[in-house]
């Protein structure tokens, strides 16, 4: 059996990139920070359709949860695709922006993917497939997301160097980077801030996690084994770099 290993698969992007893997054919083992409920969920609307998944609480930023999280049974029996999809993103004008708030965010999202890839990559299998969630923010800046642009373009930067590395070993990293998508990030916005996002894209429409994790299945697929160290955009036109 196939597996795969998803950081943040408890709700949102996370959530439906574990059920799409999972109807492709891979046990999913997901992540979650503190809330249970909604990764539970998940485990058994992935187990109601016939296929095994287990959730495991780990904290991204704590080496030893992460250290704990690598000897699970399916991580030590091997890896085939890892999803580093964890993250915050707390609104902060950027000149308002300090040092303690820059590191929190820098822990969970670009150290915490670090610390997880670090654990888990001695049981990577032969052609294990990672995927990185990352942002357009991380290529376009946001006044309001400093900090969280800046760790996406670290994330970014870091996987495309990992995947010249990897490369010869028949391994393959990629990065999405998504642009307005309907998940607790857009949950406060008022219907007409709904609205003017929706006109603002080009396909007039806000994203849907499960246009994440299509591309996510794909870029784990055999249909994309010529692609590594991309940075696929999946914005609706929003922003084309």
């Amino acid at each position: 059996m196939r597996t795969a290993l998803v950081t943040g698969g408890g709700r949102g992007i996370g959530a439906a990139i574990c059920k799409k893997l999972a109807s492709d054919g891979y046990r999913v083992l997901l992540t979650y920070c503190n809330s249970s409920k909604p990764a539970e969920m998940v485990v058994d609307d992935i187990r109601n359709s016939g296929v095994d998944a287990v959730a495991a609480n780990c904290d991204v930023t704590d080496a030893r949860e992460v250290a704990l999280l690598a000897t699970h049974p399916w991580v030590t029996e091997g890896v085939d695709v890892l999803v580093l999809n964890h993250g915050r993103y707390d609104r902060i004008d950027a000149k308002e922006l300090d040092l303690n708030h820059l590191r929190r965010t820098m822990s969970t999202n670009f150290e915490g993917a670090f610390l997880v890839w670090d654990a888990v990559k001695p049981r990577l299998s032969e052609e294990a497939r990672i995927c990185v969630i990352g942002s357009q923010l991380g290529t376009r800046g946001s006044p309001h997301g400093a900090d969280y642009s800046a760790s996406k373009a670290a994330l970014s930067i870091w996987a495309r160097s990992l995947a010249q590395s990897l490369a010869p070993e028949g391994k393959r990293v990629n990065v999405i980077a998504p642009g307005f998508v309907d998940t607790d990030i857009l949950a406060g916005d008022s219907p007409e801030k709904r609205t003017s996002r929706e006109q603002e894209v080009p396909l007039k429409r806000i994203g849907t996690p499960e246009d994440i994790a299509g591309v996510v299945s794909f870029l784990v697929g055999e249909n994309s084994s010529y692609i590594t160290g991309a940075v696929i955009h999946v914005n609706g036109g929003l922003y084309l770099p």
